[in-house]
């Protein structure tokens, strides 16, 4: 998995990879031929008295460090330069797919684990790829060439490199071995913490209502403390690691100067020549030191990447119309055709059987007990699900026949839960039509009751709104949803108990407001008072995920014992009567 998204990723960016290969491979064979130079200059300059030699082959020396420098610069620059745009192109691609998917998949993965996998998981692999460009050429090419300019000064010496070489791959291949699982376990562990810190914050106000402050602070200690106890065995490793390899450098050290020393003394190699083995000697043992870092950087790499690509490769449920037809005209008129709904692995269907329709220039209602179905009937229409059988249609077109541009023109939906984006009031109002003029937006913040208080405030439309509209009430979230749905007027209005924050004065005088604005269209109403329903044109009961009834207010209190039932559990004799 991480291959192929390497690959995939870094396609575009050829050109780049070709001059990190070309300069890595330069500057490396500069640094291969710098300790030759050294060599013959103590050889034979020092040796030999020659100054003309010294001074010859110093700047020789320099010109090829200047080479040496200006070649590694590039080449980590164009690596930065391709690992940083794969890893935005990842990240886009994340985004892009979990944009796509339906509620079903969300709910399958979880928002803490898709922040965790479309940044900390894309960082990691992104790092891998900074540190491969950056060494995939330099590292083979110093082992192998320092290993054949080594023996070339002297052959006596060379089982060093092969006794040093293979105890370092070997202590460092045990390592990374112990490394991969906890780099898994470390990866659970972030997505852990990040879900238990989302809810806290998003939580506080309930936190703090119930006073379970310190409740709160011991389960994310227990979430932070599982975190800490797998990065101190991952730090644990680090720590044995780099002292092991600081030893086996300093013991081949030790070994060629006792050694080359030795023959220095009996005359078998000169001393320039010990000097560049021994150069060459940790340009090897520094280049098998780079690979363990990027090898070392390889597990949790691919730990992030599986977690990457299970997203980017889930199917998801629903799918945009390939093309977008024509349409009929468009009235609004919604129909369930005996429409069927149920969630992955559920024992039983949510909806069952619904068939019903709602008129433009009507108000459709639907009332029933807490779990009856009636949010997840709502949000078929807008086809944030898709049956599981039956139809829904709109204007006699399948909503799966609509693409999601003509659906948000024919459909507004104000959700049981109002949610704003942080920006400010004109932005959040204009996150439907982006080209809606102040006249519209004011307009609808006067249909919805919400002008006064945002007159009210200093910035007027240029309000700032904090995440999820946390910096106002909930009644005033609730209408600055609704103005949101009417500043798009679509020819179907869906208000998923969508007043029930509003007090009964505000309530009354937005209903009123609404009904001119809403005459032509169909509203689509799910309500849990009873009191603000009853001159709806149709009213729905559900119970259990099926209609049991269906007519006016009055209708049903004489046929209907379900709704009896939830209106006298509202309303008291008089009010009824």
């Amino acid at each position: 998995m991480l291959l192929r998204l390497l690959l995939q990723y870094s396609r575009p960016y050829k050109a780049w990879i070709i001059a990190v290969v070309v300069l890595q491979l330069v500057a490396t064979i500069a640094a291969l031929y710098l300790p030759s130079l050294n060599a013959q200059i103590i050889d034979r300059g020092v040796a030999q008295g020659d100054t003309n030699f010294i001074w010859n082959t110093g700047a020789l020396m320099l010109a090829v460090c200047l080479v040496q420098v200006v070649a590694a610069i590039g080449g980590v620059y164009f690596g930065a330069k391709t690992a940083m745009a794969v890893g935005r192109d990842l990240r886009r691609g994340v985004f892009s797919q979990v944009g796509e998917f339906s509620a079903q998949e969300m709910g399958t993965f979880g928002a803490p684990t898709l922040i965790t996998r479309g940044t900390n998981d894309v960082q990691q692999v992104q790092m891998l790829l900074l540190m491969t460009l950056n060494f995939m050429v330099s590292t083979p090419i110093m082992c192998i060439g320092g290993i054949i300019m080594a023996l070339r000064e002297d052959a006596g010496l060379s089982w060093l490199v092969w006794v040093s070489v293979p105890v370092l791959i070997a202590v460092v291949g045990l390592l990374v071995v112990r490394l991969m699982p906890l780099f898994r376990s470390m990866q659970e562990k972030i997505d852990n913490i990040n879900g238990v810190l989302r809810e806290q914050i998003i939580g506080i106000r309930v936190v703090r209502a119930f006073v379970r402050e310190r409740f709160e602070t011991e389960r994310f200690g227990d979430a932070n403390q599982a975190i800490t106890q797998v990065s101190l065995k991952v730090g644990a490793l680090f720590v044995l690691m780099f002292p092991l390899i600081g030893m086996i450098l300093h013991v081949a050290t030790a070994a060629v100067l006792w050694f080359g020393g030795h023959r220095v003394d009996a005359g078998n190699i000169e001393v320039g020549s010990l000097t560049a083995f021994l150069q060459y000697l940790l340009q090897i043992l520094a280049a098998v030191m780079m690979g363990t870092f990027m090898v070392m950087m390889i597990p949790r790499a691919v730990v992030c990447a599986e977690r990457i690509g299970e997203v980017l490769d889930v199917e998801p449920g629903m799918h945009d119309a390939e093309r977008e037809r024509e349409l009929p005209e468009t009235r609004g008129v919604v129909e369930f055709r005996d429409v069927s709904f149920g969630y992955p692995g559920a024992e039983k269907p949510v909806l069952s059987g619904l068939s019903f329709t709602a008129e433009p220039g009507q108000t459709t209602a639907i009332i029933g007990s807490t779990g009856s179905g009636k949010t997840t009937l709502l949000n078929l229409i807008p086809r944030l699900y898709d049956t599981s059988a039956g139809e829904v249609l709109i204007d006699g077109v399948p909503v799966r026949e609509h693409s999601r541009a003509q659906l948000s023109e024919r459909v507004s939906i104000v959700p049981q839960r109002p949610f704003l984006f942080s920006g400010t009031v004109a932005s959040n109002l204009r996150f439907g039509k982006a080209e809606a003029s102040d006249d519209e937006v004011w307009h609808a913040l006067t249909v919805a009751q919400g002008a006064d208080f945002v007159r009210a405030k200093e910035e007027g439309l240029e309000t700032p709104i904090s995440q999820g509209g946390t910096n106002v009430s909930g009644g005033q979230r609730q209408r600055l949803c609704i103005a949101r749905a009417l500043v798009v007027k679509p020819a179907v209005y869906l208000f998923d108990d969508s007043f029930s924050a509003l007090d009964v004065a505000t309530d009354a005088r937005l209903r009123a407001a609404l009904k001119p604005e809403t005459r032509g269209a169909t509203v689509i109403i799910v309500a849990q008072r009873v009191s603000t329903i009853t001159d709806a044109d149709q009213i729905i009961v559900m119970d259990d995920g099926a209609i049991v009834g269906r007519g006016t207010h009055e209708e049903l209190l004489e046929s209907n014992e379900t709704y009896r039932e939830i209106v006298h559990s509202q309303l008291s004799v008089e009010e009824v009567a």
